[in-house]
């Protein structure tokens, strides 16, 4: 039996002080095309629940980064701790904190040993996490363990399907033409299917949420020129992100984010 291959997450050490870079691929994808989009539907969801959500503003972020989210949630009034297993990625998201002027306490650590007391944050994010760690059932339930009953938990990854095996193995990693991304940035067998994750979540005290994909509103014939424009450098990052135009979906095929409650009890 052929071994799975290891998620390359060395990229988090040796590039960390590149999270706020305009032009690095690994992490303008994520601050130029997917940040936007996710922030605004979990933005949508807390403004939905505030009802239920009043006075709750103690927020986790698990696998932190360099501190794209935590930024967000902490400028809606959140009082945000992040964390995050490379302490280059960690050192970033401080610096570019306090250059920002916003209070976040951020802690080296793993998504799989939270160094955290039971039922001590009113939410919990882990975005863009799920897909490179080795055992998701465990970060799910050590993030069920520290969120308080009734408490939101957001997320994102992606589906394993063709689709983004196309996307995100081939196009952006493998296709001469097309990468950008380091080899082994991702790993198609480590990408989780929506009934996978829902799998997870019940079994840790997780109420499911609606899911929603992020997708382009390229045409994909579009999107390879675009990507092969980029391979040339002739468009940045950032314009090959207003190029592709990235928004909320019903599509699940690729990226998908979605939201869950923890029980009572």
């Amino acid at each position: 039996m052929k071994p799975q291959q290891r998620v390359n997450n060395d990229i988090y050490r040796r590039l960390g002080h590149a999270w706020w870079d305009d032009d690095v691929g690994e992490f303008s994808t994520l601050r130029f095309w997917i940040n936007p989009v996710r922030f605004g539907y979990f933005k949508r969801v807390l403004d939905r629940e505030q009802p239920l959500a009043l006075g709750r503003r103690k927020l986790l972020d698990v696998g932190c980064g360099g501190g794209l989210l935590a930024e967000e949630f902490a400028r809606l009034g959140f009082e945000v701790t992040g964390i995050d297993p490379a302490p280059e990625t960690v050192d970033t998201a401080r610096a570019h904190a306090a250059i920002s002027g916003l209070s976040i306490d951020y802690w080296t650590g793993t998504g799989e040993h939270l160094p955290f007391a039971d039922k001590s944050f009113d939410h919990v994010a882990c975005c863009d996490v799920l897909e490179h760690v080795d055992d998701v059932n465990r970060v799910i339930e050590e993030i069920a363990r520290v969120l308080k009953p009734g408490g939101l938990f957001f997320y994102d990854t992606i589906n394993r399907t063709l689709i983004s095996k196309i996307a995100i193995i081939k196009v952006m990693q493998q296709w001469r033409s097309t990468a950008f991304a380091e080899p082994n940035s991702h790993v198609f067998e480590k990408f989780i299917k929506p009934t996978e994750l829902t799998a997870f979540l019940l079994r840790h005290g997780l109420m499911p949420g609606e899911m929603r994909g992020i997708v382009s509103r390229r045409n994909p014939l579009a999107i390879l020129l675009d990507f092969r424009r980029r391979a040339q450098g002739k468009i940045s990052f950032k314009e090959l992100g207003q190029r592709l135009a990235f928004e909320e979906s019903e599509d699940l095929e690729a990226s998908y984010m979605g939201c869950a409650t923890r029980k009572a009890g």
